[in-house]
């Protein structure tokens, strides 16, 4: 990360760094920076930290169950520690970095679009005033035909400008309302969406749970298998086997869409892994439950989080398959709008403000602390405190209501070890 920040930096590319990374530890006493494999043995977290001078761009965390203000405070202080490494960048610029290339924008029909934010925002601000995306998505088509038939002759190559269109008028409603305390669907800026849970929804598989917050929903299923499953490792680590794995789908029915069902994309992929990472520290060890353990979650319907519902719908699920879990884990998605020095978060983000936001920050854990954190973010490390808070401990209370404890035995199908 460093280097590759180096190197665009002192190149003819525009860039808008230097950024550099850091991994943070804590061995429950004290702070761990870019920890040795010795120290990592002891370790609570790995959490990766990415930053420019002012403000933190990324964070990635794997935690068992550490505090949130230790959390929070290691963040900090892992800023503070990758300001010599900007410096060193920013002198590397000075000396024998390139001047930046010019380049020309894409075009854009800006008189159109002020036209738009002065004649049609209060129009653009009612097909956005409504909890349900789809109802959303008919007026905003309805908008657009109104526009063109009311701009169209003076400006006939409007439509390929709409997606811009719509993007930026969108973002101008959102961030105005968002500022102002008010948010898309109505809700208050610390309401989490209805929540519902259920188990045992699949009667034959060993384990399943179906999520529900808001228009998402997720269907995890769990299996139980012998150790002889667990799922083998060639890495550069030590590490050579897991047998705790999820794997994340998200179909194209679950937004509305109808395109072919390929390969698993890269945001599959590292939704997955953001589910196993949330779930690893409270999985029970091998001696105590000798199975490996494979959770598939399909998300049903999306409108923002799917990612956190999933976390949520596997824990129900393994409790529904009998694991004994050493904690429910919930997670959840928060979100950040600024303007200028002033700014408001707010939690449990849905699509719209997902997409016109300026931060996604998921973060997992139990009522004891965080297991997982993944953020991408244009805030400083000041304004991402508010969001680090509890709501993940609400979801979880409510996602357990169904199932307030593993299953005190498994399935008939489950795999039992012959003991000698």
């Amino acid at each position: 990360m460093i280097g590759a920040s180096a190197a665009v930096s002192i190149s003819d590319v525009p860039f808008n760094g230097p950024i550099a990374g850091i991994v943070l530890g804590w061995d429950g006493e004290k702070y761990l920076f870019n920890p040795t494999e010795e120290e990592r043995k002891n370790n609570r977290m790995i959490t990766t930290v990415a930053a420019t001078h002012k403000k933190i761009v990324m964070i990635e965390s794997e935690a068992n169950q550490v505090p949130e203000d230790v959390m929070y405070e290691g963040i900090v202080q892992a800023h503070e520690h990758l300001q010599p490494v900007l410096d060193l960048i920013d002198t590397m610029v000075k000396e024998i970095g390139k001047p930046k290339f010019e380049y020309e924008h894409a075009s854009f029909d800006e008189e159109l679009f002020e036209k738009l934010v002065e004649n049609e925002f209060e129009s653009m601000e009612y097909c956005m005033d409504t909890d349900d995306k789809n109802v959303r998505e008919a007026r905003v088509n309805d908008w657009i035909t109104m526009v063109e038939e009311k701009y169209g002759e003076e400006h006939p190559d409007m439509m390929q400008y709409m997606d811009e269109i719509l993007y930026k008028l969108q973002k101008k409603v959102v961030k105005k309302w968002l500022l102002a305390g008010k948010r898309v669907d109505g809700r208050a800026m610390n309401e989490i969406r209805p929540l519902a849970a259920e188990v045992g929804v699949l009667p034959v598989v060993h384990g399943s749970g179906l999520f529900t917050r808001g228009q998402t929903q997720v269907l995890s299923v769990a299996t139980l298998s012998t150790l002889a499953d667990a799922q083998k490792l060639d890495t550069i680590w030590e590490e050579d086997s897991k047998r705790f794995m999820h794997h994340y789908n998200m179909p194209s029915y679950s937004t509305g869409e109808a395109r072919a069902s390929r390969s698993t994309n890269r945001r599959e992929y590292g939704h997955g892994a953001l589910v196993e990472k949330a779930l690893e520290a409270v999985i029970p060890d091998v001696e105590d439950f000798p199975y490996a353990i494979r959770v598939v979650s399909e998300v049903l319907s999306s409108n923002g989080s799917t990612s956190q519902g999933s976390i949520c719908g596997t824990t129900l699920a393994l409790m529904d398959a009998g694991v004994p879990l050493k904690a429910p884990v919930a997670g959840i998605s928060c979100g950040l709008i600024q303007d200028g020095d002033s700014f408001t978060t707010f939690i449990d983000i849905q699509g719209v403000e997902d997409f016109h936001g300026e931060m996604d920050f998921k973060v997992a854990g139990t009522k004891k602390g965080i297991t997982a954190i993944q953020i991408t973010t244009a805030s400083s490390t000041r304004s991402s405190r508010r969001p680090l808070r509890s709501p993940a401990r609400h979801a979880a209370r409510s996602s357990t209501r169904s199932c307030s404890r593993p299953s005190p035995s498994l399935a008939a199908s489950s795999p039992r070890p012959r003991r000698r």
